[in-house]
């Protein structure tokens, strides 16, 4: 299946973007005062710390501008695209998601970056994470704020009862690819009966898909979904679900934190802010015990941020200074020393406060692990159809887990996604 590159970047009808750019007529201005620069965030995007200085002192290096920042809470995509699509009272700053490619074929609507000399800081940051903001015509439309580099979390004290090495560099060597993770989750379950090495297998399906190279579709249109990869993930995450490796928890329920919490789960390859959503403040008793390691399969990433002045910004260069001010290596170094933010510039990972053991980890240096990790992420196409492919075989595998057929899942799955990229209008 082949999306034309002409069509890919003419989706006026806002297809591949959710359709808001088509609606509204409204007049074109920017929400807030003459001197208030706006921002748009959700909860824990960015570091209250340093939004609190600008809101109050001003934005550094923009004289006479402060910032207002609404944190939009539940429905934050729903609440951009309806402002977008009205084209009134729209922030002057955003904030996106990981789905930035989304925005490409409306690049229009924010402003190219590079206009005011942005490429002069791509030095700073990790060049993977620097290229997911610029579209297929070169334009910058958002810069890039943390990342999701991934690792190998574990429990010393359920692996001493298990007899298995806690030592990071040891365990690494003894599970270096997925092959060796479940090795590692049998040899568990001999000591516990009921122990998972995941909350359920679309959790292996998001971690395998941050370590390959390309995901579903090709810069020239070309929909690679169906290559071996990816039914190879597939199957890997079947496999470990009937081998009761899961623990089935579905998405968004407490199960997720239950199984931490319990110490089912002793062992979990998961991004760095896992670790803060999960053991971190939902076992905070087992403080101390835990490790990371390399994680099985190779360095990946999963989740990371951006922000993006839109077109209807007062004045886009304050913005600019706001962004690349709360964005330096040094304010990314605060925003994970105040919640667990993993900078996306490698110069800040030589920082001291980066370099701290973390009493957590009983006293490890987990940059040691995160830092490499984020340096040796592949860079990957995303495409703006991403968000209708992904949920599809998300679906599939939580039908699998329910006992659907694998082969009928993928082919199921195969089905849906020409299906959906016909809907599209992208074949």
């Amino acid at each position: 299946m082949a999306v034309s590159r002409r069509r890919l970047l003419a989706l006026g009808a806002g297809a591949a973007a959710g359709g808001f750019w088509t609606a509204g007529c409204g007049s074109q201005r920017s929400l807030g005062d003459a001197d208030e620069i706006t921002l748009w965030t959700w909860d824990r995007s960015v570091s209250d710390e340093l939004v609190a200085r600008a809101e109050t002192k001003g934005i550094p290096g923009a004289d006479g501008f402060r910032l207002s920042r609404t944190n939009i809470g539940g429905h934050f995509n729903t609440k951009v695209r309806t402002a977008l699509a009205g084209k009134s009272l729209v922030p002057d700053i955003i904030g996106i998601n990981s789905d930035v490619a989304t925005y490409f074929p409306h690049q229009d609507v924010f402003v190219d970056l590079n206009d005011f000399g942005a490429a002069e800081l791509k030095s700073r940051y990790l060049d993977w994470k620097w290229n997911e903001c610029i579209t297929p015509e070169g334009r910058m439309i958002a810069f890039p704020m943390d990342t999701g580099p991934t690792g190998l979390f574990y429990r010393t004290d359920l692996l001493k009862q298990a007899g298995i090495t806690t030592d990071p560099k040891e365990l690494a060597a003894r599970a270096p690819d997925w092959d060796g993770f479940i090795a590692l989750g049998k040899e568990l379950r001999k000591s516990r009966e009921r122990a998972v090495i995941c909350p359920n297998i679309r959790h292996v399906w998001s971690i395998r898909l941050g370590q390959l190279a390309s995901k579903f579709m090709t810069e020239d249109g070309r929909y690679v979904g169906d290559r071996d990869e990816l039914r190879e993930a597939f199957e890997l995450a079947y496999r470990i679900g009937r081998d009761g490796l899961s623990a089935g928890a579905p998405e968004g329920s407490t199960d997720l934190y239950g199984v931490v919490t319990s110490g089912r789960q002793p062992v979990g390859i998961g991004a760095v802010w896992w670790g803060l959503a999960f053991p971190e403040s939902a076992a905070p008793k087992t403080e101390g015990e835990w490790r990371v390691a390399d994680p099985p399969g190779g360095a990946g990433n999963v989740g990371g941020s951006f922000l993006a002045i839109t077109k209807y910004s007062k004045n886009p260069e304050a913005a600019y200074k706001f962004i690349t001010w709360l964005q330096s290596p040094e304010n990314q170094v605060k925003a994970f020393t105040e919640m667990s933010l993993f900078p996306s510039s490698p110069r800040s990972f030589t920082r001291p406060e980066m370099r701290e053991p973390r009493p957590f980890y009983g006293g490890q240096r987990t940059i040691e692990v995160f830092g490499p990790s984020a340096r040796q992420v592949k860079t990957v196409y995303r495409s703006p159809y991403d968000r209708v492919i992904d949920p599809v075989f998300a679906a599939e595998l939580a039908n699998v887990e329910s006992g659907k057929n694998v082969d009928t899942a993928w082919r199921d799955a195969q089905d849906t996604v020409e299906r959906e990229l016909t809907r599209e209008g992208a074949i």
